[in-house]
């Protein structure tokens, strides 16, 4: 199958599966750019369910093919701060990182975003990862049997990520000020991932601005937050010889490299 092909026959199988959406996908042009992005949203709407072979070999071989054009970041290569030699700072898309463990800013389900082609990153893991990300994080929660609490972290497979695994941790959401429950709720989610992830023997984490988009943390203090913890986390044995804060926005890329100056 070309590409082309390929999309057309997964949203072909995901429209079977969830009818509901036929008509709508209907109106959506037929060019490429507007099918991958149909196919995006059907995805991310998706439910955990069975997932046949023949659908993961032409989803795999699609996002395979994609990670690769878009381009593998070596996590090892990254310059750390002079300050700081185990920390880097990388502006980008983090699900182009290889390093052995990414974090995913996650909600309470722990299942990924539903909304269709949401920005948030929560939904570009998920979408690049493939649906059995989805699948495996159902399995986690079934048997958790509740929702993830704020300030923990599980670990799951990448998939289709360059990382091996990612981290997923449900951030604190403010709700007007910020308290100090808020901000040790934030500490938490740092701390319980470098705590995982030393117990699982990783050697690189890449961070995300956990809490700062739709959970409303104020991005210069949240980044103080993950420095501080970070940096004492490392200060202990561990396994962990690199951590990167990954920043998607000028706004928070600003914030860290000032950060780390003023260290």
């Amino acid at each position: 199958m070309n590409r082309m092909e390929q999309i057309r026959y997964l949203n072909r199988i995901l429209l079977e599966e969830l009818p509901e959406y036929r008509s709508q996908a209907e109106q959506i042009p037929q060019e490429e750019a507007a099918q991958r992005r149909l196919l995006r949203s059907l995805m991310n709407l998706r439910p955990p369910m069975p997932l046949h072979k023949d659908f993961l070999e032409v989803q795999d071989a699609l996002l395979s093919a994609e990670r690769e054009e878009k381009g593998i970041i070596e996590g090892g290569a990254l310059l750390a701060s002079p300050a700081h030699p185990k920390i880097a700072i990388w502006q980008g898309d983090i699900t182009r990182l290889r390093v052995d463990a990414i974090v995913n800013a996650a909600n309470s389900t722990l299942l990924g975003c539903f909304c269709p082609c949401h920005g948030c990153i929560d939904n570009a893991i998920h979408s690049a990862a493939g649906l059995q990300l989805r699948d495996e994080c159902n399995r986690i929660m079934t048997a958790q049997g509740r929702p993830e609490p704020t300030g923990r972290a599980k670990l799951t497979r990448g998939y289709h990520l360059p990382a091996k695994y990612i981290l997923h941790t449900v951030g604190p959401i403010v709700q007007g000020n910020v308290t100090e429950r808020d901000r040790e709720n934030l500490r938490s989610c740092y701390r319980s991932c470098m705590e995982l992830a030393a117990e699982k023997g990783l050697e690189s984490v890449a961070f995300c601005c956990i809490s700062t988009g739709e959970f409303h943390f104020p991005n210069r203090e949240a980044a103080e937050i993950a420095v501080d913890t970070v940096t004492k986390s490392l200060q202990a044995p561990t396994s962990i010889r690199k951590v990167i804060f990954n920043v998607f926005k000028d706004t928070d890329a600003n914030i860290y490299r000032n950060l780390f100056r003023a260290n």
